[in-house]
């Protein structure tokens, strides 16, 4: 995607998510990624002339509304259904994720980046 002509987005909360998890000693004991190599990675993909980031939007909030009073939406859910409330205020024709979770929001397609 980043090499591609067709358009493409990552929500700034999976930006910021992205930083979190691979610089976290936590989750990665010997192998977390240092925050130089992580931002250089982030400045990659933000440096492909198809790609753009996107937010919240000015009629965000009532999408997240109806996103986040679902059953089943608390807790940690409740960051899924912002990423997903982004995604469907842009458009987004598929989100490529793995975590089951975005099933909740039929609304938007998900797409398994790894097993197609």
């Amino acid at each position: 995607m980043v090499e591609g002509d067709d358009a493409w987005a990552i929500p700034w909360p999976c930006c910021y998510e992205f930083l979190s998890v691979v610089t976290n000693p936590r989750i990665w004991r010997d192998s977390a990624t240092s925050q130089e190599q992580a931002w250089r990675q982030l400045s990659a993909w933000t440096a492909s002339p198809s790609m753009r980031l996107i937010g919240e939007t000015e009629d965000f909030m009532g999408i997240l509304e109806s996103f986040v009073r679902r059953p089943r939406v608390i807790g940690g859910v409740v960051h899924d259904a912002r990423i997903a409330a982004i995604c469907f205020a842009h458009g987004v024709e598929a989100l490529l994720t793995r975590d089951r979770d975005f099933s909740l929001f039929p609304e938007l397609k998900t797409r398994d980046p790894i097993g197609g």
